[in-house]
């Protein structure tokens, strides 16, 4: 694409990525290196790509596309062949069914050829759209790269959903087969993908299959919509559930093993619009459970927390969302709490990992075995250590804190956005302020943020409006060393390892609200969260945010990560 320098220029100066001066400067460097201005703009500047191929099509009128932000149409993609889109470098990104429309993203736009090619390829209309190449490389190596299709594609060929009703039953067999062969394909991949759930989602023409990487739901998978119940009822007698039954949830667990390793899969069905929905959870039977250091407890939050755990009695209370690893730290503090000494006993709804030498107990609500009828047999079974699931309601509330009164250590979670606001719940579940100063030991809050994959990592200097963000957000926590020196920052470019993603594994960012005889004050006379918050910064109290850019100087995790995690 030619474009005038001095258009481009004024576009980026109206769009507030380069100043006046700086432009100017721009324009005379690339004439002196004899380069267009695209080039210089890419090499030698601080400007964003994407704001620069923003810019171009704002210049030229067209229309723009942000791969890294735009969810991929695996539809669309099945639309076009590898090697086409290898050879144009253009990635399909959205197929409208309703108008027969394929967007494609591209770095020439204007190339007419392209469109007249793929037209009558396709069959479908063509739309291309602007996009920075280095993306586009990348979309295509994820959406191609994950050997999922050939092998799912073959699958298909063998099934045929119209069977006569009066095939007999070596015919269903066969026809049975080619699906078990596609779920098979589908859990094979979650395993190698590191996936920690898979979503099966019927729509109106299709079949979507998502997998949780990392904590994001990525679409890898796009199937006929006619092998969806076949696929929903492989699934389900698998999972040992009602195949007939398909207007109810059901929940049901099996394990597979695949040529890694083995893993549980805890199966949940739901009926939507358009069909069943599957979700699966997988959980790892080897590679055991995280020390607290694995998790990303270190200097003193981890002496904090040894402390609180090291005490005969009291609650501890770990608060986040669901799937903020509350469970995972939870089995952590028992993993280092397990000794034959002490008798451990937990009550989960489910239970998600067996620990050896530990008490786990279900709860089954169809039984009238729930959390407050299970933690009252339990103070019959002469326990050390108790482990309720979730504190969620007032009876269960009292029990526990009963326990913590009568000798027990108690651990549990609750659903509240950070450590500070769950004094204030605790009393809204009807716990009495006094009784809650006298049993609760601390707090932990947390997120899971991604990690940087070690393999493609990269250091570079922060821009100093990332270095005045930080440095706010800190304060007194901020290094001493960055007074002096630049601040650098890491993020991962992108390899084979972590599928493009710059990304490779998880890592908590925490804050532990110690409950010292200041805390105690407030939560006797019932101050509001702010408050306690503040007198708990006075002690140092390190919020989950700090914690979080501190991991950031460290180079564990990203900026974007923590601000999308943890910013509340």
């Amino acid at each position: 694409m030619n474009v005038s320098p001095k258009v481009l220029l004024g576009q980026l100066v109206k769009n507030m990525q380069v100043t006046e001066a700086q432009a100017n400067q721009y324009e005379v460097a690339s004439l002196q290196k004899d380069i267009s201005i695209l080039d210089y703009l890419y090499k030698y500047t601080e400007v964003q790509k994407i704001e620069i191929v923003k810019a171009m099509a704002e210049v030229e009128k067209i229309s723009y596309v942000d791969l890294d932000k735009t969810p991929i149409d695996s539809q669309a993609v099945g639309l076009v062949s590898e090697s086409i889109s290898r050879r144009y470098k253009i990635i399909p990104y959205l197929f409208d069914s309703v108008n027969s429309t394929i967007s494609i993203a591209t770095e020439d736009p204007f190339d007419r050829s392209i469109i007249d090619f793929l037209e009558k390829k396709t069959g479908k209309k063509i739309i291309l759209s602007l996009a920075d190449r280095e993306q586009i490389l990348k979309m295509i190596d994820l959406s191609f790269s994950q050997g999922l299709s050939p092998e799912v594609r073959d699958a298909l060929k063998e099934y045929s959903p119209n069977l006569n009703k009066e095939s007999n039953n070596s015919n269903v067999q066969l026809q049975q087969a080619p699906i078990a062969k596609i779920v098979s394909t589908i859990l094979e991949f979650s395993v190698k993908g590191r996936a920690s759930d898979i979503h099966i989602e019927p729509e109106e023409t299709r079949t979507k299959v998502r997998y949780r990487i990392d904590g994001i739901l990525q679409e890898k998978l796009s199937l006929p919509r006619t092998i969806h119940d076949a696929l929903v009822s492989r699934i389900k007698i698998l999972s040992e559930m009602k195949i007939d039954e398909k207007r109810i949830p059901q929940d049901g667990r099996f394990t597979y093993k695949s040529t890694k390793e083995e893993v549980d899969l805890r199966v949940s069905t739901l009926p939507t619009v358009f069909g069943e929905k599957v979700v699966m959870r997988l959980l790892k039977k080897t590679g055991g459970i995280p020390t607290l250091s694995e998790l990303g407890f270190g200097g003193p939050q981890l002496k904090e927390l040894e402390e609180a755990i090291a005490k005969p009695y009291g609650i501890i209370l770990i608060t986040g969302p669901t799937g903020s690893g509350k469970t995972t730290t939870l089995y952590s503090i028992l993993s280092r709490l397990n000794k034959p000494t002490v008798n451990i006993v937990t009550l989960e709804d489910p239970v998600e990992y067996q620990i050896t030498g530990i008490n786990q107990v279900q709860i089954n609500a169809q039984a009238g075995l729930t959390f407050a009828t299970g933690l009252r047999a339990f103070l019959r079974q002469d326990p050390n250590i108790i482990l309720v699931g979730e504190v969620r309601d007032k009876e269960t509330t009292q029990l526990a804190i009963q326990a913590a009164l009568t000798g027990h250590l108690v651990f549990s979670t609750l659903h509240t956005n950070d450590a500070v606001t769950a004094i204030p719940r605790l009393i809204d579940l009807g716990a009495e302020s006094f009784l809650i100063a006298s049993v609760l030991t601390a707090v932990l809050g947390q997120r899971i943020s991604r990690k940087i994959c070690p393999y493609c990592k990269i250091s570079y200097q922060a821009p100093p409006e990332t270095v005045v963000n930080i440095k706010s957000v800190l304060g007194p926590l901020f290094p001493k060393k960055y007074e002096s020196t630049p601040v650098l920052l890491s993020k991962g470019k992108g390899c084979q390892e972590c599928g493009k993603t710059g990304y490779l594994g998880r890592i908590a960012i925490f804050e532990i609200l110690k409950v010292t005889t200041a805390i105690n004050q407030h939560i006797i006379h019932q101050d509001p969260a702010e408050v306690i918050e503040k007198t708990a910064k006075k002690e140092g109290f390190v919020k989950m945010i700090e914690d979080g850019f501190l991991k950031v100087l460290d180079g564990v995790t990203t900026m974007e990560e923590v601000l999308r995690v943890a910013e509340t």
